[in-house]
């Protein structure tokens, strides 16, 4: 049987759909398409704003956290910089979006994929750094009591928050990523959160890929 995947590896899983989905959205928009730009968009933020929540939880709790165990220095200064390279790329592409809205033409549209394109490849560089040098390291301390408790504070902050980021992880995912999502949180748990309370990833982000 297959092992399940992390709820880092879930999380992951989702942005490289969204990185991927937002590309190929721009690159087949048509000239005039205003109301599609502004679903790409609305899709594209909330990629953001879940790829930061999880970046900042992690600049906030887990770099102190390993650096307190005396864990090599110089991979997490490393992992920090990403996470600053991928805010720089994540903005550039948001301002290229930004201008299709502004100015919905294929041309431009265009323009934008190539930058999200661009950003795309900052987003894997990192991922895969921490695919490679942090999970193995979460996979050991996994058991540890304070590790357990600091991993409490990179949960969203509200219910709401936690519906809409359950809604965004099991939308367009294979199967493994929801098997191993429902391995994390309870599937009646899932289903009724985001049945009852995910509605700002159903009104402003799902229209993007229907």
């Amino acid at each position: 049987m297959t092992e399940p995947l992390s709820m880092n590896r879930i999380i992951h899983s989702a942005v490289r759909r969204d990185v991927m989905r937002t590309e190929q959205a721009l690159r087949t928009m048509a000239d005039g398409d205003r109301a599609r730009a502004e679903q790409v968009r609305g899709a594209w933020r909330n990629l953001v704003r879940e790829l930061t929540h999880h970046h900042e939880a992690e600049d906030a709790n887990i770099w102190p956290f390993l650096e307190r165990r005396g864990y090599d220095h110089a991979m997490l200064a490393d992992m920090e910089a990403e996470h600053a390279a991928m805010k720089h790329a994540l903005a550039a592409a948001s301002s290229a979006i930004d201008s299709v809205v502004a100015t919905p033409s294929a041309a431009q549209a265009a323009t934008a994929a190539q930058a999200v394109a661009a950003c795309s490849e900052v987003v894997e560089s990192h991922l895969v750094h921490e695919e490679r040098d942090l999970e193995p390291i979460a996979a050991a301390l996994e058991d540890d009591p304070e590790w357990k408790e600091m991993a409490k504070k990179l949960r969203p902050a509200s219910i709401v928050d936690a519906a809409n980021s359950l809604a965004w992880m099991q939308d367009g995912a294979g199967e493994r990523e929801r098997s191993s999502l429902r391995s994390h949180v309870p599937g009646p748990v899932v289903s009724l959160l985001t049945l009852l309370l995910a509605r700002r990833y159903r009104r402003e982000v799902a229209p993007a890929w229907r």
